[in-house]
């Protein structure tokens, strides 16, 4: 805890001094982030260093295997940081971010890890359907590549997830909304996104587009012509 209050300080004399405008305009104007990052709480994996992002930049979620429950009446702190970036205040970019060698994953993967830990037992049944995917999509994979394959089908299952809440359903049908899934490999400091066309993870790079699971655009499932034909 010494290295800790010496950071603190350290952010109090240096830090704070040096961007006081910044932070003067965010505490008179409040914030306006560009995107939500829904993530894990391993301390290996920091999203506003991932993005280089400055205050009032990103409004971050964590949590053991960034994971998104689906929308229930039963209040949950992730839904509520959901609902309120979009509602409140007006995000339109939500990603979804895992990572490499995930303890959440192992967990999943390997459930004898998790005797004695109910919470995270429960917790990791809103990843089951990723587990599934990996046991009965993919040939026999054992050990860091079903770990790793699982971090990757997570993303995807919680990307489904999100779009059972209802702001950002009516987000996305507005085509106000765009999702995105990121991975983020650790050892070999890259990160990957979800291209929604293909289906898979490719490499963020500079000379490419970048890949997004949902772009953002209108999707109305109603036939208007068909209804007022009817009509």
């Amino acid at each position: 805890m010494n290295e800790v209050i010496g950071r603190v300080v350290d952010f109090e004399k240096q830090v704070f001094p040096n961007q006081h405008a910044l932070y003067s305009k965010l505490a008179t104007h409040g914030q306006s982030p560009k995107a939500l990052m829904i993530s894990c709480a391993d301390s290996r994996v920091v999203p506003e260093q991932i993005i280089q992002a400055n205050p009032g930049d990103l409004f971050v979620c964590r949590n053991a295997g960034n994971i998104v429950p689906p929308f229930a009446t039963q209040n949950g702190g992730v839904s509520s940081t959901v609902e309120y970036a979009v509602a409140a205040l007006g995000v339109r970019d939500i990603i979804v971010c895992g990572h490499s060698d995930c303890g959440a994953m192992k967990a999943l993967m390997n459930p004898e890890m998790l005797e004695g830990m109910p919470n995270v037992t429960a917790w990791l049944r809103h990843s089951h359907a990723a587990k599934c995917v990996v046991d009965g999509g993919y040939d026999n994979l054992k050990g860091a590549d079903a770990v790793r394959t699982a971090a990757l089908e997570n993303v995807v299952v919680q990307l489904a997830h999100l779009r059972t809440h209802p702001s950002v359903a009516a987000g996305i049908a507005r085509g106000e909304i765009a999702l995105h899934g990121w991975f983020v490999d650790i050892s070999a400091g890259m990160v990957l996104g979800l291209d929604g066309e293909g289906g898979r993870f490719v490499p963020i790079r500079e000379d490419r587009p970048m890949p997004v699971a949902l772009p953002a655009g209108q999707r109305l499932a109603r036939d208007i012509a068909y209804a007022e034909a009817a009509e």
